[in-house]
This record gives structure tokens, sequence and C-alpha cells, in this order.
């Protein structure tokens, strides 16, 4: 008869730790919101056939109810359809800032750890020097710089994400190019190229899906803020950023103009931000 004790140790070894359950539920609803999320970039149509930017002055202010789900704006635009529209915008500008930040983190991570010590210690203050400044402040000191607009914007967010990717490349680099597999084919004369195209970068990459998830939500952020700020898509655009601007002088008559997109943006974070420790923890071996 096997003890109760080394039947409870069985199948994992020892010293690690025993792989942790997530509630279905809560994993099946973030799935939900992000394919709900999916679909209102892709195809908005689905989810309301409303023109976003319809305005009916008759109608402005118009509590939630049937006739219009979210209520309507000062203008008597649908918030219903401005929300679900609003999606493209706010999320390409994150799909497409966390793109670039990553691609350019890479590279920027890779030259650091396979350059000589004076370059990869230039490089790498670099990193510490933008990683202590805020995201959202950095972003923001480019745009200044750049001037307004949609790609002004994912160009500052991906500047201001590039330290993040960076660092955990380079930090990856220097145990993989430390490695059995890669000692061995320098001996046998293998070009650096051809190393780091086939060694080191497929084995440093692990960590960045992760990152990159949890970071698409952060840009989410960011650009919403900077949208509120007037430097992003400019009306009568809908973006949700844009869209809490126009609110904030509505807030005591209209809170429904401000609260849907406010939600909107809330909710996508923290799906993105649930996903990505989901990814983590699958990663790091925790999750069965």
């Amino acid at each position: 008869m096997i003890p109760q004790r080394v039947r409870l140790l069985r199948g994992r070894a020892p010293g690690s730790r025993p792989a942790t359950r997530e509630p279905r539920t809560g994993t099946a609803a973030v799935a939900a919101v992000l394919v709900l999320l999916g679909v209102a970039v892709a195809a908005p149509g689905l989810l309301t056939g409303v023109d976003p930017l319809a305005a009916d002055p008759l109608g402005a202010l118009a509590p939630p109810g049937a006739g219009h789900w979210f209520g309507t704006d000062h203008l008597g635009r649908d918030v219903l359809a401005r929300v679900v529209h609003g999606a493209r915008h706010s999320l390409t500008i994150g799909v497409a800032a966390t793109t670039l930040a990553v691609g350019s983190g890479v590279l920027l991570g890779l030259a650091a750890g396979l350059s000589p010590k004076w370059l990869d210690e230039a490089l790498a203050r670099s990193f510490d020097v933008l990683s202590t400044l805020p995201e959202l402040l950095l972003a923001l000191l480019v745009v200044a710089i750049t001037g307004p607009g949609t790609g002004n914007v994912i160009v500052a967010i991906a500047i201001a994400q590039i330290p993040n990717y960076a660092r955990v490349i380079r930090a990856q680099t220097f145990v993989v190019r430390r490695s059995g597999y890669v000692e061995q084919a320098l001996t046998f004369g293998r070009s650096r190229l051809a190393i780091t195209a086939g060694h080191v970068l497929p084995n440093v990459l692990g960590p960045i899906p992760v990152l990159a998830t949890i970071g698409l939500g952060q840009a989410v952020i960011a650009g919403s803020g900077l949208s509120f700020l007037g430097m992003g898509p400019q009306p009568p655009a809908a973006e949700w950023g844009a869209m809490l601007s126009e609110a904030r002088n509505y807030l005591r008559v209209a809170w429904w103009e401000a609260l849907f997109p406010g939600l909107a943006v809330t909710l996508t974070v923290v799906c993105l931000t649930v996903a990505g420790r989901r990814l983590q923890r699958r990663f790091e071996g925790r999750t069965p």
C-alpha cells in the first residue's frame, strides 16, 4: 500500500510547486470578452448597425433605454455604436505600438547581448534610463515633439515600451550565448549570423508572448490617455480616450457618456492582463 504522502507527491519533482488550477468560469469570461473585442475590431457591423458619427441634436443626452442601450452623447450620437467602433481605433493603436516595441526591443536586446562590452554597457544604461520614466510621460514627451496624430501616438508608445522587451531579451541572450549548443555550433565553424538566427533568436523569444500580452493592455491605456489629452485620433473619430475627453463636461447630466467607454478601457486592460498572467503561469509550469 502506497503511503498517502507518497501519493500526494507523485507526479511532481521534489521541491517544485504544486500546479494551481484557475476557475474555468473566469477563463471563459476573459476569452469571451477578447473574442467580442476581436469582432468589434474586425466587423463592428455585427454588433451594431448604427452609424457612430450620425448626430441627432434632438435626441442629445438621452439616457440608456430601448432605443439607445448605452444612451446618446451631447451631439445625439449613439454611445453603444461609438464604443463598439472605438475598439478598432484603441486596439489598433495598442497592437501596432506593441508590435513595433517588440520588434525593436528584440533587435536592440540581441544587439546588446551579442555586442562588445562597451557597446553592451552603453545600450544597457540607455535602457535603464528610459525605464526610470513612466511610460505615459515618456510617450507624452515624444508626442509633444512629433505632434498629434495616430501614427505619432503609436511611435511614442512603442518608444516608451521598447526598454521592457530589450532588457529581457538582453538577459536571455547572455544565457543562451553561453549554452553548450551555441559553443558547439561555433566549434563546427558556423557563422555568427547563422548561429544568431538559428540558435540564439528562437531560444530568447520564450517570454515575449507573455510580456506582449500584458504590454498590449498597457499600450491601450497609454493610447487612451494620449487621446484623452487630444494627441490621438481627432474628432469626430470614435476612440475611447477621445470619448472620455468629450464626456468630461457632461458628467453631472449624462454619466453614461463617460461610463461606458471607461468600462470598455478597464475591461479590455483587465482581460489582457489576466490572459498575460495565465500565459506566464503556463510558461513557468505552474498551470496544468
